[in-house]
């Protein structure tokens, strides 16, 4: 919070700068290329992915930009997270280029020059001998991008073109609006005298009351009658609370592909071939060969890497790292020996104990890395061949050998710059992710040894400094069967999808599957641009047919899962006119009408004029509630009850009042105090805490408001 307010303090422009920074980097590293359109011959005629208060937003330029997206983020979102990402950023360039439009603010040139300055004051490209900001070269290197468009040229470390650059301009131009708009709003944004002057007094002043609270749950459910017209209603005189965006819902059931028992068995045969050694006719020598089976193999890794589903790992492991279900068994096995076969994680398995020995769970070192040209991770600074970095680094062996106070004056020729920062010096676990060569050393030696120890990254000279405990380790080898559905399997789950699908329609589809104990998964609230079907995962195709034009309630279709198998799925639900369904409704809006119901009931039985007597009539007890004011209206045991506090603070003291409908139940109240503040000469600082609390909340609230208010045409659903 204190850089965001530092941030603040700097204005507008600095604002800008700061948020430049990063979108330069995005700018120029998502590229220009092309949009693979999978809609060629625009199939849909539709040049636009949505008009928004009449501005139009290009198709082709939106699905570049989720294109480009896409290939920054490498894989890690989906295409639809993707366009949702760019989605709500163009959303709100329209939202808010419809209300510049209307005040008449833009960008002018030498606005777009400071902000541009302001953006590029620590690029060297841009700076004079004295390091200053130079004009000339900015309007020197826009000129340059200009006349050898489309070609690029450096900037920063990114290949930049005429085209990416006005992007990037754009881009700076769009926040630099942004902020000006704002500005406005906050500045027009004004808190009065009397606000301040009502909020301190809705805090401090405060009422004492006793109250008897006669709860809904007095009045049984089935002593009330509540007709759906009387629940309807309800929803209509309410329904802000139960509007909604257009969404669908459906029900599913689903035929998963998973072996049988037979596939099981199969597996586990194909497992205990490969354990015994067999005999095959060589009809070049005429004479039976025996191959050696996994028991009594000798080159444990060739035949796993040959026979095995998971192939060799050559090292060696802690008892921890073993499934707690089989440790015992295998950390126990005398070296040769097997044991299984088992089944863990879709495997059939069976696992060899080659080697064993006493190993320190942890070591404590410190190193000296001298790369060489090529080797993993140089940077391109690095100059020296392999030959140059084996030198240097038995020079420095050499020294350190003899005094092993010089290491830190030799650090400054390491490259690792995060062990550098900690004196050269690394502590990790045996089991820890590090160069084989590098733990083996470091673990395998005696502590104080020195030496020069090669891996990809370069020539290490490594001083053991201290080990952990040492324990047991072992080293095995895990001779496995993917355990996985036969093909025979695989017809066999098809023909049952399909004997559903045909015997199933709107009427019966629940029916059918509660007879052959087939489970039902509902999805409600489905919006037309989800993915993500709960328990599916991504499911596009799903979504893209429950909103088809074609698609009718009761519609029933069947879907390949992508990891094998089926679901069938039935559309049960509709919902575009911006309400939510009665069933939907009903579940909210039908205990708020029960509980008005109980509350006539509660009220039409009172006959008493005191709190003791209706407290002694409903056998309850009369409480007490101090200190309560408006501006937090909680009664301590009950909860918020706004309504109750308010009329707390208008009733007359020293009578009882009449019934009060609260959240929990039915009040009547006694108040027996009521303290007014002292009124202050003065109200700023409540002001100021008011003003600063819509301040802080003021872009947020305004571009939802904006948002809230545009007409927005959307048809991504065509597209996506």
């Amino acid at each position: 919070m204190a850089v965001l307010g530092k941030i603040r303090a700097l204005g507008p422009v600095a604002l800008i700068s700061v948020i430049g920074l990063a979108l330069f980097a995005f700018v120029f590293s998502t590229g220009t290329g092309t949009v693979t359109d999978v809609f060629k011959g625009d199939e849909f005629n539709q040049s636009r992915v949505a008009v928004v208060n009449g501005i139009e937003m290009d198709r082709a330029d939106f699905m570049q930009k989720v294109d480009n997206l896409e290939k920054q983020n490498r894989g890690s979102s989906s295409s639809i997270q993707a366009m949702n990402s760019i989605w709500n950023s163009e959303l709100k360039k329209l939202v808010l280029q419809s209300e510049y439009q209307k005040i008449g603010i833009q960008i002018e040139r030498e606005m777009m020059r400071d902000f541009l300055k302001t953006n590029l004051l620590a690029f060297q490209d841009f700076q004079d001998s004295n390091g200053e900001f130079d004009e000339s070269k900015l309007n020197q290197f826009i000129s340059n991008l200009k006349e050898i468009s489309p070609e690029t040229m450096e900037l920063q470390g990114s290949l930049v073109n005429y085209e990416s650059w006005n992007n990037f301009e754009e881009n700076i131009g769009a926040i630099g609006l942004e902020e000006m708009y704002y500005r406005l709003v906050d500045a027009g944004i004004n808190t009065a005298l009397f606000e301040g002057e009502e909020d301190y007094f809705n805090s401090n002043d405060v009422v004492d009351f006793k109250y008897v609270k006669i709860p809904f749950t007095k009045v049984l459910d089935n002593d009330i009658k509540v007709s759906k017209s009387e629940v309807t209603d309800y929803i209509n005189q309410n329904e802000n609370n139960y509007s909604s965006d257009p969404s669908r819902d459906l029900i599913f059931v689903r035929f998963e592909e998973n072996p049988s028992g037979l596939d099981k068995s199969e597996a586990k045969s194909s497992l205990n071939s490969l354990l015994e050694d067999r005999e095959e006719y060589d009809p070049n020598s005429q004479k039976n060969i025996t191959y050696k089976g996994f028991k009594n193999i000798k080159n444990n890794e060739e035949f796993l890497n040959i026979n095995s589903a998971i192939k060799f790992f050559d090292a060696y492991i802690f008892k921890s790292s073993l499934s707690p279900s089989f440790a015992e068994n295998i950390y126990n096995l005398n070296k040769g020996e097997v044991y299984g076969p088992y089944n863990e994680n879709g495997f059939v398995k069976a696992t060899k104990l080659i080697d064993s020995k006493f190993i320190a769970d942890s070591a404590k070192v410190r190193h000296i890395l001298i790369p060489y040209m090529g080797s993993f991770r140089s940077g391109p600074d690095v100059t020296k061949s392999k030959e140059q970095a084996k030198k240097t680094a038995d020079s420095v062996s050499n020294v350190l050998k003899s005094n092993r106070g010089k290491f830190n004056s030799l650090l400054s020729l390491s490259t690792d710059q995060v062990s550098n920062e900690n004196d050269g010096i690394i502590e990790f676990a045996y089991i820890d992710g590090f160069a084989p060569e590098f733990r083996d050393f470091s673990f395998e030696k005696r502590v104080g040894s020195i030496d020069v120890v090669e891996t990809d990254f370069g020539f290490h000279v490594i001083e053991i400094l201290s080990q952990g405990k040492k324990q047991k380790a072992v080293k095995v080898g895990n001779l496995a069967v993917k355990v996985e559905p036969s093909e025979r399997t695989r017809d066999s789950v098809y023909n049952i999808t399909s004997k559903f699908e045909i015997a199933v329609n709107e009427e019966n589809f629940r029916e059918y599957s509660k007879e052959n104990n087939i489970k039902i998964n509902p999805v409600n609230n489905i919006g037309e641009l989800d993915e993500n079907i709960p328990m599916l995962g991504q499911q596009r195709s799903i979504v893209r047919w429950a909103y088809d034009e074609t698609t009718d309630k009761g519609d029933i279709k069947r879907f390949s899962l992508q990891k094998g198998g089926y679901v069938i799925a039935m559309l049960t639900s509709i919902n575009d006119n911006g309400m939510m369904s009665y069933d939907k409704s009903s579940i909210t809006a039908l205990p708020k009408v029960k509980n008005q119901k109980k509350a006539q009931k509660i009220i039409q039985s009172i006959k008493s004029t005191t709190l003791d007597e209706i407290a002694t009539q409903n056998n309850v007890e009369v409480q007490t509630a101090l200190s309560v004011n408006i501006n937090n209206p909680v009664i301590s045991g009950v909860g918020n009850e706004p309504a109750v506090v308010g009329y707390a603070m208008g009733v007359n003291k020293d009578i009882t009042s009449a019934a009060i409908i609260g959240n929990s139940g039915v009040f009547y109240i006694y108040v027996t105090d009521r303290r007014k503040a002292s009124s202050l000469a003065n109200y700023q600082n409540m002001i100021n805490i008011i003003s600063s609390t819509r301040s802080s909340n003021v872009r947020n609230k305004a571009y939802n408001a904006l948002k809230e208010k545009a007409e927005i045409e959307d048809f991504r659903g065509t597209f996506y």
